[in-house]
């Protein structure tokens, strides 16, 4: 099939709610990947941050292949042994919560908001989120996130969200009421334009929860997995969560996420009270796990601190460069380029020259490369960037 007839195949049968790009991609590896006329792109951002490992690590891989010859799909009537290991990993590797295992980021904050209103005194329903947040597409994710763009042409909103500034403890102290329920964050904002809050934020908001006997929750969709250095976003802060939600790189690709829970809170989750058809769909678990195993036998955490203050250099070259970066932001792999133009023109020249980057908030250059990518391939990418930075000072210029 050529790619002109895929074209067609999606005018005619497929929904036109994704910007696509007009490429054909029939393959990838690592870093790489390929499209129907054979042409190679170096990606760093591959699969919206949900390939962490790289595309088709071989660990996943083959996990996945071995799980599909002995069970693809069992309903939640039964245990499986890879739903218990993949709850044990996430139990040991962050606060000794317990899991509700579900398909998306979306999904699993929707477990999250369920949970607070169930696990909090009646009266209470309220959830304080913050302004650029993004949770996710589902109604009540949707209405948790506290951008415009995403809610127009959806209202009514499901009610009880407050929305305040991101980074400003005062905004959330004077908004906590008799009916709050809980606090909903990121510890680094992503698609708000990778927004790396004040040493003091995270515990600020732990020491508020507490005194006023409301819920933290941690959406880590974005900074969970090892995406920062750590395996999760908040254990750079020194506080752990009442509840927290995970998705994106959990599966390396495969979709699955996860809310993870304090037991005692938990505990209000009672049969009933919520459910997925797919949830720890055995494929997927088999997916996480392999992740988990790879990052840990292949020491790649310390990779991703590495080759993300590595990029962050090559990121401050061009802030030396040209005028109109701005500022260079991040932890570990999950990096922000704050530009002073538009960066969409920027992203699009860069594919057309092989180079796959995304742009956020309009102005920020989001990077959330794979922890597996090579000091050359991250030299060939800011090589190619340097040449459209050249390109876009030239159009500046003559304008």
């Amino acid at each position: 099939m050529t790619s002109q007839e895929t074209f067609e195949l999606y005018r005619r049968c497929v929904i036109p709610n994704y910007p696509r790009y007009p490429i054909v991609i029939v393959k990838a590896s690592g870093s790489q990947m390929w499209d129907a006329d054979g042409k190679r792109y170096l990606d760093l951002f591959p699969g919206w941050g949900c390939s962490l490992l790289g595309y088709c690590h071989p660990r996943v891989v083959e996990a996945i292949r071995e799980q599909a010859g002995r069970l693809i799909h069992i309903d939640n009537l039964f245990y499986t042994e890879e739903g218990g290991r993949l709850a044990r990993l996430l139990c040991d590797h962050g606060f000794g919560g317990q899991s509700y295992f579900c398909n998306s980021g979306a999904e699993a904050n929707e477990a999250a908001i369920k949970l607070a209103r169930r696990a909090t005194p009646a009266g209470k329903y309220k959830i304080i989120t913050m302004e650029r947040s993004f949770h996710g597409r589902t109604y009540g994710a949707m209405s948790a996130t506290a951008q415009s763009k995403t809610h127009h042409g959806h209202d009514p909103l499901v009610p009880g969200f407050v929305y305040v500034p991101y980074n400003d403890i005062g905004a959330v102290t004077r908004a906590i009421d008799d009916e709050t329920a809980a606090i909903l964050v990121e510890p680094i904002q992503g698609e708000g334009g990778v927004n790396v809050p004040d040493d003091d934020y995270l515990p600020g908001l732990r020491d508020l929860c507490d005194e006023k006997g409301i819920l933290l929750m941690f959406d880590e969709v974005q900074t969970g997995c090892g995406r920062t250095g750590q395996w999760f976003g908040y254990q750079h802060s020194g506080v752990e969560p009442d509840v927290m939600t995970l998705a994106k790189a959990l599966g390396d690709g495969a979709p699955i996420g996860a809310m993870v829970a304090r037991p005692d809170i938990a505990a209000t989750m009672t049969p009933g009270a919520h459910a997925s058809t797919y949830g720890a769909n055995p494929l997927c678990v088999a997916a996480a796990i392999a992740t988990f195993e790879a990052i840990e036998q292949e020491n790649l955490l310390e990779a991703t601190n590495r080759m993300g203050a590595y990029i962050r250099e090559k990121a401050l070259e061009l802030k030396e460069h040209f005028g109109f970066v701005e500022s260079v932001r991040g932890r570990g792999l999950m990096i922000g380029i704050e530009l002073s133009v538009p960066g969409a023109p920027i992203v699009a020249r860069a594919l057309e020259l092989g180079l796959r980057l995304n742009c956020t908030q309009q102005t920020v250059l989001r990077l959330l490369p794979a922890m597996t990518i090579t000091t050359a391939e991250v030299n060939e990418a800011f090589d190619l960037l340097m040449q459209v930075m050249k390109e876009t000072e030239s159009k500046l210029v003559s304008t």
